[in-house]
C-alpha cells in the first residue's frame, strides 16, 4: 500500500503546458495515475508547477531519474518526491 501524500512535484513547467501534456510526458517513463497543474485561482493560468502520481514507487524513481533537469519547452524541469503539506 502506498502512503498518503506521496507523488512527485514537478516544477519549471512552461506556462503553456496542459494537464494532458504533463500526463503524456510522464507516461513516457511509466504508468501515471494522475497529473495536475496548479493554477492561479483568479486567472486560471498555470503557475508553472504541478503534481504527478505514478503507479508505483519504481515508476516514480524512473521518472525522477529520467526527467529531473530535462529541458522541455525551453525550461529545465525540477522533479522530486512531493512533501506532504503538513510536513513542510
Amino acid at each position: 500500500m502506498r502512503p498518503v501524500g506521496d507523488g512527485l512535484y514537478v516544477g519549471g513547467l512552461s506556462f503553456s503546458t496542459s494537464n494532458d501534456a504533463l500526463r503524456a510526458l510522464f507516461a513516457e517513463v511509466g504508468g501515471v495515475e494522475s497529473a495536475a497543474l496548479v493554477t492561479d485561482t483568479l486567472t486560471g493560468q498555470s503557475r508553472g508547477f504541478g503534481y504527478v502520481r505514478m503507479v508505483s514507487a519504481e515508476a516514480e524513481a524512473r521518472a525522477i531519474k529520467t526527467l529531473h533537469r530535462k529541458e522541455v519547452d525551453g525550461r529545465k524541469l525540477v522533479v522530486h518526491r512531493a512533501v506532504p503539506q503538513g510536513s513542510r
